[in-house]
């Protein structure tokens, strides 16, 4: 636009120069025509045009100027330095330099700068300015045109006001965040990032974000996970270890998110992580403990109440004997007593044994999932089978009751909600992994369990992320299952974390 402007200027000059003639080489130049005059004083700009071989009476300036600093042409043009006067105090050097940069080289002036208005409110402008030359060489007049930029300015000056205020947030909050480009690459790296690591943003920037991960597993993993989210452009959490300045590895739960643009397109990925480090360790402190009160209460029923009630029931029984043998009318209640004292220890057997469900070798795992396969099949009737093909010992008795409460929960929930007629629970390993698998073939769980607060999914979820495993449920398949497909789930660890 500023191009056409001005060959309009020099077009309606030279025309001019051809018909009137002039002096000093140059021809004088006319005043402008009508059509050219209305056009640029419709146009919402500073026009100006300035003789430099004549005096500042037949220099020009469009309408334009009062609605924009509130002096009207003819205010402006009898002051020949005003403009120079009202150009901010901060720009006022600058814009002496460029201007004499434009008279001594005859390059053209585009420059942004502010001038002070009438009524002292500061007003931005963007200026194009170029010096023409007469046919000798002398600077004949300068002809350029000024913007209102005044908005964009100040929505720029909000724009970055709301970015300062999101890196103040962004490098003051204790988590860390990293923004990624769709290659993975780092283009943001937080404060939390950089006193975790050790490293500066300079170190990362344009790495790839699995680069930093440690673990050969852990950075394929955050790939695999970034790869996920850029397809399905939806959050996902995971957590991975990570090693951090002095401290070594620590383990941070990572959270993906996508950061669409106005056109709803992903342009970058933002990824937080929080150092979980020290709650796992409490968290894996306190299974411990419950884990030894739970072994302890067990082992006290069993070989505590449950020999101390063996006792009771021998001697009662041999009380009942004798007064029995003397035809004496309590012997019956004798007998009663002793059959509510067997009750009591079957039933303290089976409390020691709710507590302590997984015996304490490398193949109590196994045996205990065949008891309580056995144990589903006689209280709820249905088919409730347990196979392992192959034997998988578990030395870490820990894992292995995790192992067994996650089968249990699993079962649970298909008898209660699945209304399944056949459950299958399937144990297999090898050098790299053991997988545990519960199927059954009823309906599935519906959608409002699995996005429900309940505790049985969060508490299956927890016990595996206690022993470093995954858990997965999805609908499963009726493949050794007869009807419905069910649903299955699936809870797999690494041999080598045992």
């Amino acid at each position: 636009m500023l191009q056409g402007l001005a060959s309009v200027f020099l077009r309606d000059t030279q025309a001019g120069s051809q018909a009137a003639g002039g002096s000093r080489g140059a021809p004088e130049l006319p005043n402008m025509q009508a059509r050219y005059r209305s056009l640029v004083e419709q146009l919402p700009a500073v026009v100006f045009l300035v003789y430099l071989d004549r005096g500042i009476g037949e220099a020009y300036v469009s309408p334009y100027i009062e609605a924009a600093l509130g002096f009207s042409q003819a205010e402006w043009l009898e002051d020949p330095v005003r403009w120079y006067r009202h150009i901010h105090p901060e720009d006022n050097v600058r814009w002496s330099e460029e201007a004499a940069e434009m008279f001594l080289t005859g390059k053209p002036l585009r420059s942004v700068y502010r001038v002070i208005a009438r009524d002292g409110h500061v007003v931005w402008f963007h200026c194009e300015a170029k010096m023409v030359r007469s046919d000798d060489g002398h600077p004949w007049f300068i002809q350029g045109v000024a913007f209102d930029i005044t908005e964009l300015k100040q929505a720029e000056e909000a724009l970055q006001q709301e970015r300062n205020f999101i890196s103040a947030i962004l490098h003051t909050v204790g988590t860390l965040i990293m923004v990624l480009d769709l290659d993975g690459r780092v283009v943001q790296f937080n404060r939390a990032c950089e006193q975790s690591t050790g490293w500066s943003f300079d170190e990362v920037q344009g790495r790839h974000a699995w680069e930093l991960f440690p673990a050969a597993e852990d950075s394929q993993k955050f790939s695999q996970a970034f790869a996920q989210l850029c397809v399905r452009n939806a959050a996902s959490d995971l957590e991975w270890h990570w090693v951090t300045g002095e401290a070594g590895p620590r383990l941070i739960s990572w959270s993906g998110t996508v950061l669409p643009d106005s056109e709803g397109r992903v342009r970058h990925i933002i990824a937080t992580g929080i150092d979980i480090t020290e709650s796992k360790r409490l968290e894996t402190a306190i299974l411990e403990i419950s884990a030894r009160e739970e072994h302890r209460i067990g082992q006290d029923l069993h070989d505590g109440l449950g020999q101390h009630l063996t006792g009771i029931a021998f001697m009662s029984k041999v009380l009942e004997q004798k007064l029995a043998d003397k035809s004496h009318a309590e012997a019956a209640d004798a007998s009663k007593i002793v059959r509510l004292v067997n009750e009591a220890i079957h039933k303290t057997r089976e409390l020691s044994r709710g507590l302590l469900p997984v015996a304490s070798d490398a193949r109590g795992l196994m045996s205990a999932l065949e008891q309580y396969s056995a144990e589903v099949h006689d209280l709820f009737g249905l088919s409730c089978r347990f196979e392992c093909e192959h034997p998988v010992p578990i030395y870490d008795e820990t894992v292995a009751n995790h192992l067994y409460r996650i089968a249990q929960e699993a079962v649970n929930n298909a008898v209660k909600h699945g209304r399944g007629k056949n459950i299958l629970i399937t144990l297999s390993g090898d050098d790299d992994s053991i997988a545990l698998s519960i199927r059954d073939d009823g309906v599935g769980l519906p959608e409002d369990v699995r996005n429900s607060t309940g505790m049985g999914l969060h508490i299956m979820n927890y016990r595996a992320k206690m022993i470093g495993a995954t858990l997965q449920v999805q609908p499963g398949s009726d493949a050794g299952l007869a009807g419905h497909p069910g649903t299955e789930v699936t809870c797999k660890l690494q041999s080598r974390s045992l």
